[in-house]
């Protein structure tokens, strides 16, 4: 069906594949719960620090009045509770990471949809001028990761995502002997514990920019997409195309 434009009509075609679209709601989950534990397990001592001797009465941020509740997982003041589940989920989490680069370098996934092409250098610039004027890719353009999507995926899992479980792991005295030159490198346990908060906040970036940009694409067209691998795509008519090479 034709739509606002004679050479155009809706076409529903097969955008995700079914083992990433398990994947993304296994990370969604996890995430959600992450943050939330990890958030209860801060509200235990609310304020950060930076150094192997740090001056606690000077914190490089502090909550004054605690976390807010509603943005822990139990919900209430229970730093044993926060713990457990911080750990099942982080496990879950990077088990499901694993699986994810395993099926993305045994499917191609990452050599063909996520590593940047010349293409995709040269068109960095455009590609935040069509963020910016809010323009939304058609065709196959629309089937294809754009450059800053490619960027952003790739720091989350190659750089964002390995310093959350390494900043994760640096805080349990048992891994002293096995990244003692990490938490040297660092300045410590207390380091690492604000750069954990830190990957933290920027997953909760990264996770608000994506709904943001879920909302400004279509947020039912993509959900549904997410959920059963078929996004409904506006794409150039086959007889607009064969009625404009004859008027040439």
């Amino acid at each position: 069906m034709a739509m606002g434009h004679p050479g155009w009509e809706w076409r529903t075609v097969l955008r995700h594949r079914a083992p990433l679209r398990w994947m993304h709601w296994i990370n969604a989950v996890c995430l959600l719960a992450l943050v939330g534990s990890g958030l209860q397990v801060l509200n235990a001592h609310p304020a950060l620090y930076w150094g192997e001797t740090s001056d606690f009465a000077h914190p490089v941020l502090a909550f004054r009045d605690g976390i807010p509740g509603w943005t822990t997982i139990p919900g209430y003041r229970s730093l044993a509770l926060g713990r457990r589940w911080h750990f099942f989920f982080a496990w879950l989490w990077v088990i499901n990471g694993a699986c994810y680069l395993a099926w993305s370098l045994a499917s191609r996934h990452l050599r063909d949809d996520l590593a940047p092409g010349r293409a995709d250098w040269r068109g960095i610039g455009r590609s935040v001028l069509d963020h910016l004027r809010f323009r939304h890719p058609q065709g196959e353009a629309a089937l294809r990761y754009n450059p800053l999507q490619k960027l952003a995926y790739l720091g989350v899992v190659f750089v964002l995502a390995p310093l959350a479980i390494l900043t994760g792991l640096s805080m349990s005295p048992q891994l002293d002997t096995v990244l003692g030159g990490w938490l040297q490198l660092v300045g410590g346990r207390q380091s690492a514990r604000t750069l954990h908060f830190g990957a933290m906040a920027l997953f909760m970036l990264f996770f608000a920019v994506h709904l943001l940009m879920v909302v400004y694409a279509g947020p039912l067209n993509h959900v549904r997409a997410m959920l059963t691998g078929r996004l409904r795509v506006r794409w150039p008519r086959a007889d607009a195309d064969a009625g404009e090479g004859g008027d040439g």
